[in-house]
C-alpha cells in the first residue's frame, strides 16, 4: 500500500509548515488527488489517520478534492477528458493520449490553530 508512504510525506509537509509558521495543531488538511494518480482517497484517509497519531495532525480531517483526468491526443491534437491512463482518445479513438492533468497529488491547504 503506497498510500502509507504518501501519508507520511503529507505529515512531513504539515510538520515542516508548523515549524516554519509556528502553529501547534493542524485541524484540516486539504489534498488534491488526481483521478489518474493511482492514489485511493479512502486508503489515503486511513493511512493519514494512522501516521498522524501522536503528532500535531492527530485528529485532523483529511479533505480530498478529486482532480479529473485530462490529456492531449497526439493524433487529433484535442484536449480531452481521460478516465484512465492509456485509454484511447474519446474524440477520435486514436492512441496515444498524453496525460496533462489528473496525475498529481498535492497538499492544497491547511487549516491550523
Amino acid at each position: 500500500m503506497h498510500e502509507m508512504a504518501l501519508a507520511e510525506g503529507v505529515l512531513q509537509i504539515v510538520e515542516d509548515a508548523a515549524g516554519a509558521q509556528g502553529f501547534a495543531r493542524a485541524k484540516i488538511v486539504v489534498l488534491e488527488i488526481g483521478q489518474l494518480s493511482a492514489v485511493e482517497p479512502e486508503a489515503m484517509r486511513f493511512c493519514f489517520d494512522a501516521v498522524a497519531r501522536g503528532t500535531l495532525a492527530e485528529g485532523a480531517q483529511l479533505e480530498v478534492i478529486a482532480v479529473p483526468g485530462e490529456g492531449v491526443c497526439l493524433n487529433c491534437h484535442k484536449t480531452v477528458p481521460l478516465a484512465a491512463l492509456y485509454d484511447p482518445c474519446p474524440a477520435c479513438g486514436g492512441y496515444p493520449v498524453q496525460a496533462t492533468g489528473g496525475t498529481e497529488m498535492r497538499v492544497k491547504e491547511l487549516e491550523v490553530e
